[in-house]
C-alpha cells in the first residue's frame, strides 16, 4: 500500500460549501476513486492560509494515474473549481509533498 499526499488551496469564503460538497459526494465518485485503488483518503484544513492537505492510500495494484481522464472525476472538477485554484482545464492545483516521516 502506498501512501499519497498532496496540498491545494481554497478560495477565501468558502470553506462551509468546500465542507458541504464533500458531505455530499456523489456516489459515482467515490466508486470511481475506490475502483481505481483509492483508500483511506482524507483532506485536511488549514484555516489560516486555506491550505488543503489531502492524503490518500492507493493499493500496489491501482490505475489512479488514469483518473484525471474519467467523465466523473472532470465533472467534479467543474463543480468544485469555483471553490480552489484550478489549471486552466479545471483540474485542481495540487502540489504533491514528500514524505518524510511515518509511524505505524
Amino acid at each position: 500500500m502506498q501512501r499519497h499526499a498532496f496540498k491545494m488551496k481554497l478560495k477565501p469564503g468558502v470553506v462551509a460549501e468546500y465542507k458541504k460538497r464533500h458531505d455530499e459526494i456523489w456516489p459515482e465518485l467515490a466508486a470511481k476513486l475506490k475502483a481505481a485503488g483509492v483508500s483511506d483518503y482524507s483532506i485536511f484544513l488549514d484555516e489560516e492560509t486555506l491550505t488543503l492537505f489531502a492524503v490518500q492510500k492507493l493499493g500496489e495494484i491501482n490505475s489512479a494515474a488514469a483518473l484525471p481522464n474519467s467523465p466523473i472525476v472532470r465533472k467534479w472538477w467543474d463543480y468544485m473549481s469555483p471553490l480552489m485554484e484550478t489549471h486552466p482545464d479545471n483540474s485542481p492545483v495540487a502540489v504533491p509533498l514528500k514524505e518524510v516521516f511515518h509511524l505505524d
